[in-house]
């Protein structure tokens, strides 16, 4: 029996496929990213992702099986994301994914979108022992897991409003800056001083799960960029004299509380190793601060590839096939939630 699965991701505005064998060898990935199309609106619009998804979903499931050198007769299941994400998008990568095993007669497998993020962590390490600690931040989801096995996780704390992403595309916004916001805003960062601007960090209580809050950040940052007076409009960006050193005191603000919380999180619940995907985890800063912090304590924190941190179908097709294996194949009335 073939252990080859075909991973497809629709999920928001990256358009995935790929080919991945017993869950971790990874043949191929193919990703049609959408930014240019969202960055004129400073934001995913849900309808021009889809309309996308559409036209892409089919090439990009070609070109992951090129590259991996196999067809659609070599493969063992399809994997696809099921949830969370955007309806429309997801409805898209789902129905290929039936047509497909149903003209195959492949088994179907739905990956959840989160649960993939912590399992592309693993993906690229020769070992990995559960139970361990996993961070999912992303635009959309700053929340924290107890992992015991790839498809065993169990929320300990999230978001109270803004996810890290979020505040970064706002903060952005705030500056002056493209979208996405996350690596703008590092790039600005880079040239400043993270300690020049104070600015708040939100603690949770003392014996509660790990929470966060971006809003106070954010609004300190909208103080500090406009000043007091809230029916003053935003001052052009190159007006604003320490713009970069804002930049860089809002993301060294954003890790701390990112860090802080995981490392007092893993402590409490007797765990050595921390988990840390999705889009965010690309940050510079954040695998720097974490990895080192977490040493300074005696624990390990790994963090996938940058292109396994963004949507990807690598970690679809790899979570995939543990979901295969451990017999939860689907029906073809398989459905998709955007919760």
């Amino acid at each position: 029996m073939s252990e080859l699965v075909l991973g497809i991701e629709s999920s928001c505005d990256e358009t995935a496929a790929a080919v991945v064998r017993g869950g971790r060898e990874i043949l191929s990935s193919a990703v049609h990213s959408q930014a240019a199309l969202h960055a004129v609106y400073g934001g995913v619009v849900p309808e021009i992702a889809g309309r996308s998804h559409l036209q892409k979903i089919l090439p990009v499931i070609d070109q992951a099986l090129t590259q991996a050198q196999v067809g659609l007769d070599d493969l063992g299941a399809i994997a696809v994301t099921t949830r969370p994400g955007l309806i429309g998008s997801l409805l898209i990568g789902l129905s290929a994914a039936k047509g497909l095993a149903f003209t195959r007669g492949l088994p179907l497998v739905g990956v959840h979108h989160i649960e993939a993020h912590v399992y592309a962590a693993t993906m690229e390490l020769a070992d990995f022992d559960y139970p361990c600690l996993a961070l999912v931040v992303s635009g959309g989801h700053s929340s924290v897991y107890r992992a015991e096995s790839p498809l065993e996780l169990r929320l300990l704390g999230s978001t109270l409003d803004d996810a890290a992403g979020e505040a970064f595309d706002k903060v952005a916004h705030l500056l002056g800056l493209g979208y996405p916001g996350g690596p703008a805003v590092s790039k600005l960062a880079a040239q400043g001083d993270p300690r020049a601007v104070e600015l708040p960090r939100y603690r949770s209580k003392s014996g509660t799960g790990p929470e966060f809050s971006f809003s106070g950040i954010k609004t300190a940052v909208l103080y500090a960029v406009r000043g007091q007076d809230a029916k003053a409009p935003l001052p052009p960006p190159e007006s604003i004299p320490n713009r970069a050193d804002i930049a860089a005191s809002f993301e060294q603000a954003v890790c701390d509380v990112l860090v802080d919380e995981c490392l007092r999180s893993a402590e409490r619940e007797g765990l050595r190793t921390i988990l840390v995907g999705g889009g965010v985890a690309c940050n510079q800063r954040l695998r720097r601060e974490m990895t080192a912090r977490a040493a300074a304590r005696g624990l390990r924190a790994h963090f996938p590839s940058p292109s396994y941190c963004t949507d990807n179908a690598v970690m679809i097709a790899g979570l995939g096939w543990h979901a295969w294996q451990s017999g939860r194949a689907a029906q073809l009335d398989l459905d998709a939630s955007p919760r």
